[in-house]
């Protein structure tokens, strides 16, 4: 009975769950995981009413005023009394209780309400924004908006559901500026323009969204949209309100005007915080017996100790190799370590070899290490990460063996407390800010003292004459100090004297020595001489490989070894210190050792022919493992079935996103032997390793370095006359060239494919680049040459009996019929292309699948089943981080969404576009994605930044001869009319 508590014994199963309440959307409740009925719109009025006091008592009078206002019905009372018990029934008693003639909420515990959730968290925000914690301040605001569930209060009525629906719209605005502005600060600039525009567009008249918006577009790059946005507000409050911007607004437009540096990006994308702080600890050991040195120590370290004050101290160390830059720098890092108690990163840039370590690698290691959840893809995004991790914190970052200032700059921290020490060969005069430091052989004191310190005093100063000719014999180089005093102070039988006589025996141009490379190669060979012949075959064979660095996988296939043999051997050499290890199961060489361990191949490696049976295992191992994921990402694919055979198994992946993680991590040490593998006796493999491999240039990360390979196999095969090498080299160089933009070059190398592969019998090379060419010329508006050429390619793959490769055509063609307004059968060919990817198992192909079907589905009128089947393709691109495909699906979503009159929503999708396609896809794809911006820009009133999104579409047509210009002329000239 009502009024009547239950004893425990009598509790419902459910009763003890904790009851909570949304009013952040419709007006619901929930026992536990059990929603509850809160009944007719009135009640849950009531119920609302109730919640949003917060516990206070509210008479009857002033409930009938919240339902009805100022014409209740004559049983207003009564139906509130009714109201009440209906709810006391559903929720506990103790809960909603009668007081004073009113009701009250007693909640057993205030976050049971999602708005009191919403209230403590925003003040948790506050305090970190004002602690000048922006990362904690923007995971928390992000946390508030998720409580959001739509319009609040939504379908409740009464007077007082309006008014309060209208304050809790209005503060979740404020919340959302106060995030922007957040994001703005931490250089998240590029992402927040989609959200801005899409705000703008539903609240027009909010200045300060229009500010933000401004700002974002001027950080973006975007000056002349950011001055148009300034144009269609003033222009729009003129017309709505009869008033000017506010100051604020045109005290933005005057900075921009003048370019004013302050507005430049203040920080950098805010990492989300981990539960515990990550503190780096990656620099080398320092060595035991530094020696001399001591001005430098003391300069370096002088200004290491002002970065307490300055935004950031950098010293750049300059000299020849193997002069001791590395050893100096750890070591005054070393020393400066209590001053950086949040952490120090180090890299070896790889500066002086043929292929110097990328800065978006970097980063990537960077971001991972101070403990970053994901990792960006591009350099910008990176790099604004990276500096938004440090922003508050205390890092030193050792930046050994630069190539220059261009590779220096994104790895540099950002913020103050944070400090760079950059060694590099060459004299950064053009690295703003930095304090250089040239550094030189050491005086003959300074080197003796090192070699004394090694080998020891007493052996030292009874030939010190000895000991002289040693360190000259040395040209005073420390590291060829180090390596001749360690080499004698393992042997206690040698003298001084036997060293000196060895040096002189073993390299009888001492002089050399002083040219620097030749110094260190000289004091290699001592080192290089104590290797147990298992070690000293690895060395030299490893050395011949030409990526960054290798995995153990890899190794061991060169090696010819188990990997645990394979492993057992590169550590013993990591410990010898010819080889570093760049990370576990990754092994690398100093570019210079490198170099040495090269030469030991050329002049000990027998027989010889072991040098390219190594290189060759080594290109059969990524062939095979490249072969692996392609089939795993493509089932049923008859290419695998067309490439050379790989004398090695390579590694096999039961999981395509294990597969994918290989593929990406290997991209850049995979091409490098690729491009090494251009011989007679391996150009084959070398090319199809590089037609499997296409994902790498698909995804848009990889795609100039594998336009290079391809390019360079090109160029091999024709010198070679290996026809069906150059027909497949010419084919993935097509690929790429399609997916930058770049048609006219794309089509003349796939024609040359083409000629080719029929001269070889080589059907498949010829259905995929007559696949490619039919897509070309869809987009050149050449329809009826790609209606012909992919039916070739469609029939071609049938006599194959390549499902995969058909299922591509049928898409493909259903794009032509498409343009040809052949609108149902469109429909249907790229509905028979998706079937057949799914019923294969193509995760990303069905993706592909559903993007051709997407398209056609909008341009016969079905919006909806389009929207959604291009929403499904870009989840799946996405996650398999295809950020071209990616990027050009955001573009079609905001097609439709213009078709549908959801300008807002167009501009929103359109900017996310720009944003992923940055850098990839070429500059006729940008100019498609500006051409639909300014038209979504237009629909929400923004004419100012659609004429600029506009005008900048025709330069790049123009300047491409694109037959869009036209249509882009057309739209600007009712506007240049006016």
């Amino acid at each position: 009975m009502d009024g009547v508590p239950r004893v425990p014994e009598q509790r419902g199963p459910d009763d003890s769950a904790a009851l909570r309440f949304a009013v952040l959307g419709p007006v619901r409740a929930w026992r536990g995981d059990e929603s509850l009925p809160m009944g007719s719109p009135q009640q849950r009025a009531l119920l609302a009413a109730l919640l949003l006091r917060e516990g206070r008592t509210a008479t009857a009078a002033e409930l009938i005023d919240a339902l009805w206002g100022d014409e209740p019905p004559s049983q207003a009372l009564a139906a509130v009394r009714t109201y009440a018990s209906r709810l006391r029934k559903v929720i506990d008693h103790g809960v909603l209780v009668s007081e004073s003639g009113g009701y009250a909420m007693r909640l057993p515990d205030p976050g049971a309400l999602d708005l009191t959730q919403a209230q403590q968290l925003a003040a948790d925000a506050e305090k970190a924004k004002s602690g000048g914690d922006l990362c904690h301040a923007r995971a928390v605001l992000h946390e508030v908006l998720e409580l959001w569930d739509g319009e609040p209060l939504a379908g409740v009525p009464g007077p007082y559901a309006e008014n309060q629906r209208t304050r809790l719209v209005e503060w979740r605005l404020q919340l959302l500026e106060s995030l922007l502005d957040m994001d703005l600060e931490q250089g998240c600039h590029a992402e927040a323009v989609s959200e801005l525009t899409a705000l703008t567009a539903a609240h027009p008249l909010r200045e300060r969204l229009r500010e933000l918006l401004m700002l974002a577009l001027y950080r973006s790059g975007r000056q002349a949209e950011a001055l148009a946005v300034y144009a269609d507000t003033r222009r729009l409050l003129a017309d709505e309100l009869g008033v000017d911007p506010r100051p604020g607004l045109k005290e933005l437009q005057r900075r921009i005007l003048q370019a004013d540096p302050a507005l430049a990006e203040p920080s950098a994308p805010a990492a989300e915080p981990a539960a515990a702080p990550v503190r780096p600890a990656q620099l080398p050991a320092t060595v035991p017996d530094f020696t001399g040195r001591v001005s430098f120590v003391s300069e370096l370290g002088d200004i290491l100790a002002s970065a307490e004050g300055r935004v950031m101290a950098v010293s750049a160390l300059a000299g020849i190799g193997g002069v001791g830059k590395t050893t100096l720098a750890v070591h005054v890092a070393h020393r400066a370590r209590t001053a950086f108690p949040d952490g120090q990163l180090y890299v070896d840039l790889q500066g002086t070899g043929p292929r110097a370590a990328e800065p978006e690698t970097v980063l990537g290691s960077f971001l991972r290490a101070l403990g970053a959840a994901e990792v960006p893809d591009t350099l910008e995004e990176r790099s604004a990460l990276y500096r938004s991790m440090l922003d508050g914190r205390r890092v030193l970052v050792l930046l050994d063996n630069a190539r220059d200032a261009a590779q220096v700059r994104p790895l540099l921290p950002g913020t103050e407390g944070c400090a760079a020490l950059v060694t590099s060969r060459v004299r950064m005069v053009d690295l703003a800010g930095a304090h250089l430091v040239d550094l030189d052989v050491m005086s003959p004191e300074e080197a003796l003292q090192l070699f004394t310190r090694i080998v020891g005093e007493e052996r030292v100063a009874a030939e010190r004459e000895a000991a002289l000719d040693v360190v000259a014999a040395c040209g005073f180089l420390p590291l060829a100090i180090r390596i001749a005093a360690s080499r004698l102070a393992s042997r206690r039988t040698w003298t001084v004297s036997v060293l000196a006589s060895k040096l002189a025996d073993e390299r009888r141009r001492l002089d050399e020595l002083q040219a620097g490379d030749l110094a260190v190669k000289a004091t290699f060979e001592l080192g290089y001489g104590q290797l147990e012949p298992a070690q000293a075959r690895a060395f030299r064979l490893l050395g011949l490989a030409d990526g960054p660095d290798i995995s153990l996988a890899a190794a061991a296939a060169m090696l010819d070894l188990p990997v645990e043999e394979a492993e057992d051997v590169l550590e013993s050499l990591v410990d010898t210190s010819l080889v570093e290890s760049a990370a576990p199961g990754r092994y690398r060489y100093h570019d210079l050792v490198r170099l040495y361990a090269r030469a030991c191949a050329e002049r000990d490696e027998q027989p010889p022919s072991e040098r390219d049976a190594a290189l060759s295992r080594l290109l059969d191992f990524y062939l095979a493992t490249v072969a692996g994921v392609y089939a795993l990402e493509r089932p049923g694919d008859r290419l695998v079935d067309h490439l050379e055979n790989a004398r090695h198994p390579g590694l096999v992946f039961e999981d395509r996103h294990r597969a994918q993680d290989w593929l990406y991590a290997e991209a850049v040490s995979m091409l490098a032997c690729v491009r090494q593998s251009m011989g007679p006796d391996t150009l084959s493999r070398a090319v199809d390793c590089l037609w499997a491999a296409v994902d790498v240039a698909e995804s848009g990360a990889n795609s100039k370095g594998y336009e290079a390979v391809a390019e360079a196999a090109v160029a091999a095969a024709r010198a070679l006359g290996h026809t069906r090498a150059e027909a497949r080299a010419q084919n993935a160089l097509a690929f790429v060239h399609q997916f930058t933009g770049r048609f006219d070059l794309a089509d003349q190398e796939a024609a040359r494919a083409v000629e080719l592969a029929l001269a070889c019998e080589d059907p498949m090379t010829g259905c995929w680049s007559s696949n490619i060419r039919g897509v070309i010329a869809l987009y050149q508006n050449r329809h009826d040459d790609g209606e012909a050429l992919l039916t070739q390619a469609l029939e071609g793959f049938r006599v194959l009996e390549d499902r995969p490769g058909e299922a591509s055509a049928l898409c493909n063609l259903s794009r032509i019929h498409l343009a040809e307004g052949r609108t149902a059968s469109a429909v249907a060919l790229a509905q028979q292309g998706t079937v057949m990817y799914d019923d294969m198992g193509h995760a990303l192909r069905s993706a592909n699948g559903r993007y051709a079907l997407g398209l056609a589905l909008a341009q016969s009128g079905q919006l909806g089943q389009a929207a959604e089947r291009l929403q499904e393709a870009l989840d799946v691109f996405r996650d398999s981080r295809q950020r071209l495909w990616e990027g050009m699906t955001l573009f079609r979503l905001a097609e439709v969404d213009l078709s549908a009159r959801r300008a807002a929503g167009a501009a929103a999708n359109a900017e996310l576009a720009l944003t992923v396609l940055r850098g990839i896809g070429g500059e006729w794809r940008r100019g498609n994605v500006l051409t639909v911006l300014g038209r979504a820009l237009s629909g929400i009133g923004q004419i100012g930044r659609a004429q600029v999104c506009w005008r900048e579409a025709l330069e790049i047509y123009e300047t491409l001869g694109a037959a869009e210009a036209e249509e882009v002329r057309g739209l600007l000239k009712p506007l240049a009319v006016a």
